[in-house]
């Protein structure tokens, strides 16, 4: 198994809100719901089997990058595993300032 991240160009459906997403070979996630799909063990391997949706369930913002270099919480509804990512500029500034409102006071 390597740890290398493998870079793949891919084109997806979100499965939670079927919008097509054009992949960068970075691409981790729906840009417009934010959520992504356990199928990596390493980052780019697609060796993972569970395949369960991935919600997002915190919104962290980078010092001084507000929500658009944010990392997202991502939580997978099948197994519970939990996995942050990068937020993209390509992110929906409306699912991003959602998603940081649902935080804890």
């Amino acid at each position: 198994m390597s740890k290398q991240f493998q870079r793949k160009k891919e084109n997806f459906t979100c499965d939670q809100c079927n919008t097509l997403v054009q992949g960068n070979g970075y691409t981790n996630h729906c840009p417009k719901c934010l959520w992504s799909k356990h199928v990596d063990i390493q980052p780019g391997d697609r060796a993972e089997t569970c395949h369960g949706g991935m919600k997002p369930i915190a919104l962290l913002p980078k010092t001084g990058g507000g929500l658009d270099h944010a990392r997202i919480l991502h939580k997978c509804v099948q197994c519970g595993y939990e996995k942050w990512n990068e937020s993209s500029s390509e992110d929906s500034s409306e699912s991003l300032l959602a998603l940081f409102a649902q935080r804890e006071p």
